[in-house]
């Protein structure tokens, strides 16, 4: 069953749906169509999740669960049409759809930020985009899927997409639990005694000195590329950029302290005492805006906050409640299992058998070393063909054809400006460019060049190609990796609520209530990687959940195909302590 809420001039409409999008009889109907009020709205959501277990059906999650949460009301499961309609405009298996040919409207714009305080349910509603008609634009998702080349796939990818979304919302509500103090000792210790915005700390303030005396340049703003590079210039050193990796291969005395400057002025603008102020709570929690499919391969991003940039050296601020731990658990090397799955080569799938994919690659004997073998398979999957990567793609092509000749497919697709798709369906954009621009086109620019310009036109036009070939190449895999860490986050977040609640004796809290402060809690997600804030009492069950749903993520992706994803899981006082 669906249920359909959407926002209208004196309440909320709700609509109940069949699960092929039809009308439901009177009979079997909880809602004909309702327009309630905030407080009945909350009530209905409540007996309806209890009673039926809908798939709610909104524009979008990250406001109207967040409205929800507030108020205290967990979902088990819903559909975001603005997540689910970007997924089907784009892909091959739907291209025929009516959702494909829709012209763009405000259900294809970015999703607004969510406001970090709410007074009242769908407050901020008013300010999101008109959707014409949720159920007809529901019905025509649902027709997409089914009239598809593979609606089973498509089906599951919209499902995960939208489970990962109520997460999202989830770890925004509970927040990571962050220890303030810890921050701005590591700040003190890093930088020197906190100063006002605006005033350069105590320990820059040194550095900059000594890059000044070093290319002396006593007036040099450290700060400004502009003035560092002309100062290195002046210093009669060969440099086109401030870039680090360039600045490293100079051998100079002012090179050392101006790195080190670069990297404390980094932290400082990023997650400063102006961030700590920002972003984390008087209370101690980190409530970072996730982006849910935010990046063209599914991968999440961030609106602010930087949550996905988080610097290992601010891990340990990262701090469990008094009683509580977290679990932590990484993948290991899942594109290239992903990457053995998709292509369904067995030989790959053997070798990864052993928690270590890339001994299992030394062991069959495809490479002499594992270094040979992590750079030649990131080789394959991101396009290397120089270097270490580059040399070992011959031998990993003949040890493994099927997985390689998977990303060579792509590659070359991707050369032809075509479109490639996930193991579900997600595909790369339209057009030549990785944005989805058009590539340039050789004719065209032949035609039109002057004899001279007819070599340019020809590399300009080569370039693009093999820019897009390495794009679609690791599309494909990335794409599916991303695929198969919404299975895990959507079955770790179910299995999380039905552990027990310690201390909650014969009346534990209902699944349909939203209470972290008593619950395990999903804390961060990370493409491979989740953190699981928990009671001590429950961090062994908590574990097993984790490696349980991974493992489920994988029949779920890939049926019965024999591959492993194994997982690295620490249980710890603070994250930076899982390192």
């Amino acid at each position: 069953m669906f249920i359909v809420l959407a926002r209208v001039p004196h309440g909320t409409r709700a609509v109940a749906l069949a699960d092929d999008g039809s009308a439901l009889d009177r009979e079997h109907s909880p809602a004909d169509e309702l327009v309630l009020d905030d407080a009945e709205l909350i009530a209905f959501v409540r007996e309806r999740e209890r009673a039926d277990a809908p798939r709610w059906v909104w524009a979008d999650t990250s406001v109207s669960y967040a409205q929800l949460l507030a108020a205290g009301v967990r979902i088990a499961r819903c559909h975001d049409l603005r997540l689910s309609r970007a997924i089907l405009r784009s892909s091959t298996l739907s291209a025929s759809s009516g959702v494909a040919g829709l012209p763009r409207d405000e259900l294809d714009e970015a999703s607004p930020a969510a406001e970090s305080t709410v007074s009242a349910l769908f407050e901020i509603a008013e300010a999101l985009p008109a959707v014409a008609d949720p159920v007809d634009e529901l019905r025509r998702q649902l027709a997409a899927v089914s009239e598809s080349a593979e609606p089973g796939r498509l089906r599951l990818l919209l499902a995960a997409e939208s489970a990962g979304a109520l997460a999202a919302a989830e770890m925004r509500n509970a927040g990571m639990p962050w220890s303030i103090e810890r921050h701005d000792a590591l700040l003190t210790e890093l930088l020197g005694p906190r100063v006002p915005y605006g005033v350069r700390p105590q320990k820059l303030e040194v550095l900059a000195a000594v890059i000044r005396d070093g290319l002396l340049a006593p007036t040099l703003n450290p700060d400004s590329p502009v003035d560092v590079l002309r100062a290195l210039r002046a210093a009669g050193l060969r440099v086109d950029s401030t870039r680090s990796w360039e600045l490293k291969r100079i051998e100079h005395p002012a090179i050392p302290p101006l790195l080190e400057y670069k990297q404390l002025a980094r932290l400082l603008t990023a997650n400063g005492w102006t961030w700590l102020d920002a972003w984390v709570t008087p209370e101690g929690r980190f409530h970072p805006d996730y982006v849910p499919g935010g990046v063209v391969s599914g991968r999440w991003a961030t609106r602010g906050g930087g949550a996905l940039q988080l610097p290992k050296q601010l891990r340990s601020t990262v701090v469990a409640d008094p009683g509580w731990t977290l679990v932590v658990a990484d993948a290991a090397q899942l594109e290239p299992r992903v990457l053995a799955a998709m292509a369904g080569d067995l030989a790959m799938a053997e070798a990864g058998r052993e928690a270590d994919l890339y001994a299992g690659i030394v062991a069959s004997g495809a490479v002499p070393d594992r270094k040979s073998a992590k750079y030649g398979m990131l080789g394959a999957i991101y396009g290397a063909t120089r270097g270490a990567g580059g040399a070992m793609m011959p031998r990993l092509k003949k040890a493994y054809p099927r997985a390689i000749s998977l990303v060579e497919d792509a590659a070359r697709a991707g050369e032809r400006g075509e479109q490639v798709t996930t193991r579900l369906g997600r595909s790369s954009p339209r057009g030549g460019g990785i944005d989805g621009s058009a590539m340039e086109n050789v004719s065209e620019a032949r035609a039109t060049a002057s004899d001279s310009d007819l070599a340019a036109a020809d590399r300009r036009a080569g370039s693009a190609a093999r820019d897009r070939g390495r794009f679609t190449r690791n599309f494909v895999v990335q794409g599916t990796a991303a695929e198969w860490a919404l299975c895990w986050l959507a079955e770790l977040r179910n299995r999380l609520v039905a552990l027990p609640v310690p201390g909650a004796g014969r009346h534990p809290p209902r699944d349909d209530v939203w209470d972290p402060s008593r619950r395990p809690h999903l804390v961060l997600f990370l493409h491979d990687e989740v953190v699981v804030h928990t009671p001590i009492a429950l961090a062994e069950q908590v574990r097993q959940a984790v490696l349980e749903s991974a493992a489920a993520a994988g029949r779920i992706m890939f049926g019965t195909f024999p591959i492993d994803f194994p997982l690295d899981v620490a249980v710890v006082d603070d994250y930076g302590m899982a390192e």
